[in-house]
């Protein structure tokens, strides 16, 4: 019997590194490739449209958009353009969705085998195919342009790892193996400010919505910035458990709301060991006070080493995905894990994404409480839906303690006449 995997939401033509979902059209982007040498392998960025068709959540290919040589390694979404790691570059795309009014009833009858690949609608043109940049299909209009591109790591192998914007969506960081952290005006790209952040290559940085940058590179280090000026430094273990001969490193950072409390922020970090071990040590999740930058919370995550992480839009849940091809849900609350699929690509996952909760999003979710999309070099993009927490409501608990209460009584009053 083989491994137990998530559904299968799509199959690409090409390995999938980046992953975005667009919440007010429904779109899921993902986008890979095989880079430059001449495999036969593309590269290209892929829209789908998110359905519930029969009380499933399903994906359709609407538009391929093809990058030529270069693969498509990490992405950011601000509205309606994203901005593609490529190679040493950064190049913007503008994409427009229109949905047309379309024979709705068509789509009940829409069926396919998700093993098969994603499924095409009536009358599309294959990816492979598609050469233009607008495709018109059953119910969706999709343009998408290139806008500017800009060269943003200089080191002797360049690489762009990680990308991302502001959150009034006006200015871009990104970082690479140079080490340097490049800020750029949005939609202009003219480049506002440039530092030096780490020694060796930035795994990661996030921008908070008070202006402050948080990189983590592989010289073991995760710093707090304001523009070029060094805030602090984060120590994870200063709550946590200490190991005096396994070097960490800090593989990923990301920032997220405090549930409940429009105005509180918090920061996520995942820990893991620098070197690769017989027995590995395990992997550490960090929570730490968005303010101040404090711990707040460290827990493992397993012995799994930590490829990806992402936190979803409310804030209440993050998503894990492991070098070995696992995907994992927790809470972000208690760092409690939810949810654990082993093995699930059975590759390295490269990126996860949650389902937006505004929007599509509600309408797409169902019943279910959240959904993680996860894709890898396996070419798959899956989906990992956590059902709803059945909860008692605190009426229905006081009633039944009022019932046992009566109940009891009654049988003392029945064993024991003289009781009352």
């Amino acid at each position: 019997m083989g491994r137990r995997r998530a559904p299968e939401l799509y199959r690409a033509p090409f390995p999938l590194y980046a992953l975005q979902v667009d919440p007010s059209a429904g779109l899921l982007i993902a986008a890979g490739g095989g880079g430059a040498a001449k495999t036969g392998i593309k590269n290209g960025v892929h829209f789908l449209q998110l359905e519930r068709i029969n009380g499933r959540l399903s994906a359709s290919l609407v538009h391929s958009h093809d990058t030529e040589t270069r693969a498509t390694m990490n992405l950011a979404l601000a509205g309606d353009i994203l901005a593609a790691g490529q190679d040493a570059h950064c190049q913007l795309l503008h994409f427009q969705a229109h949905q047309q009014k379309g024979n709705k009833a068509e789509k009940a009858g829409k069926t396919g085998s998700k093993e098969q690949g994603p499924r095409q609608r009536k009358g599309a043109v294959p990816a492979e195919k598609k050469c233009g940049v607008e495709t018109q299909q059953e119910g969706l209009e999709l343009r998408v342009e290139n806008l500017q591109v800009v060269q943003t790591d200089f080191s002797p192998d360049p690489l762009q790892k990680v990308v991302c914007f502001n959150h009034d969506n006006t200015l871009l960081a990104t970082g690479g193996t140079d080490g340097y952290v490049r800020v750029w005006k949005v939609p202009s790209l003219e480049k506002v400010l440039e530092f030096k952040a780490h020694e060796g290559e930035i795994e990661d940085l996030a921008l908070g919505p008070d202006g402050k940058l948080v990189t983590v590179g592989w010289d073991l280090k995760a710093s707090v910035w304001q523009k070029d000026q060094l805030v602090t430094q984060l120590h994870w273990q200063e709550n946590g458990p200490t190991f005096s001969s396994t070097p960490y490193r800090y593989q990923a950072c990301r920032f997220g709301q405090v549930p409940d409390h429009p105005a509180g922020l918090r920061l996520f970090t995942v820990q893991i060991p620098h070197k690769r071990l017989r027995q590995p040590p395990p992997c550490y999740l960090t929570a730490w006070d968005g303010s101040n930058f404090l711990p707040l919370r460290t827990k493992s995550c397993g012995h799994e080493v930590i490829s990806c992480l992402n936190v979803s839009e409310s804030g209440t849940f993050l998503g894990l995905g492991t070098v070995t091809g696992s995907v994992a849900i927790y809470i972000a609350f208690s760092l409690q894990c939810l949810y654990y699929m082993r093995e699930s690509h059975g590759i390295v996952v490269t990126d996860v994404a949650f389902l937006p909760e505004k929007g599509r999003g509600p309408e797409l979710l169902g019943s279910h409480e959240t959904a993680l999309f996860s894709v890898a070099v396996d070419s798959r993009c899956q989906l990992h839906l956590l059902p709803s927490r059945r909860s008692v409501p605190v009426w229905l608990l006081l009633l039944a303690c009022v019932g046992l209460i009566v109940v009891t009584i009654l049988l003392l009053q029945s064993a024991f006449p003289g009781f009352l």
